[in-house]
């Protein structure tokens, strides 16, 4: 993501860029781990872009949630394991980017939080949703009734990122540490690994019965 006017906020065009190429990358049976980085120093991404949506109509407003919801929803949909990268700034639809990824990885001194209450609004991209299956319902309820800012270091603690690493001078320490832990994954077979994706995303939706239901049904494709 290389929006730095903007602290890589999610606006229209940047959306469709962003679902346009996870649309290409989906069919390229070539690719093996996502990984979401920035390309701007000391942000991951600003969340909603609100210098446009202050432009838009309440019916626009709704449109452009929905989109935003969305582009989470395909990102969580993604066949193959995705891994964000926070070394910086990772606020609102930021996180919820974050959070619709399978691993995330922080820089210690990153700063994350779903801050929509301090702005009378509420998480409207996924993370009242994704935020209680992460890390429990009464601490995700916590974070979004408090708008409250974590550091990674805090976030890892929490059980929100899986890695927190101490930030370098380029200022993208977790993008090498989220490309180590792509490059762990690689020597597995991909088939298996995309596979187990589906059986645990699956699963945890619905009653453990079905869900090693699901989980045979997984583990028979991948003897085919």
């Amino acid at each position: 993501m290389n929006r730095p006017h903007a602290r890589n906020a999610l606006g229209h065009v940047f959306v469709s860029e962003l679902l346009g190429a996870l649309a290409r990358l989906r069919d390229d049976r070539h690719v093996r781990v996502l990984l979401f980085r920035s390309g701007v120093k000391g942000v991951f991404c600003a969340g909603a872009d609100l210098k446009e949506r202050e432009q838009m109509s309440e019916a626009e407003v709704g449109v452009f949630v929905q989109r935003l919801r969305g582009l989470m929803n395909e990102i969580a949909a993604f066949p193959a394991p995705t891994i964000a990268a926070m070394d910086g700034y990772a606020l609102g639809g930021g996180l919820e980017l974050a959070l619709a990824c399978d691993l995330r990885v922080a820089a210690s001194s990153a700063v994350m939080g779903l801050i929509e209450t301090t702005r009378g609004l509420l998480p409207g991209a996924g993370g009242t949703q994704r935020l209680p299956r992460c890390l429990g319902v009464a601490l995700a309820k916590e974070l979004i009734f408090t708008g409250r800012r974590l550091s990674g270091t805090q976030a890892q603690a929490l059980g929100l990122v899986n890695h927190a690493v101490a930030q370098n001078e380029e200022g993208n320490a977790a993008y090498h540490r989220a490309r180590e832990l792509a490059q762990e994954i690689l020597p597995q077979a991909p088939i298996a690994v995309r596979l187990g994706k589906v059986a645990i995303d699956r699963g945890m939706e619905v009653d453990i019965a079905s869900g090693m239901a699901i989980e045979g049904m997984c583990y028979a494709q991948g003897l085919v």
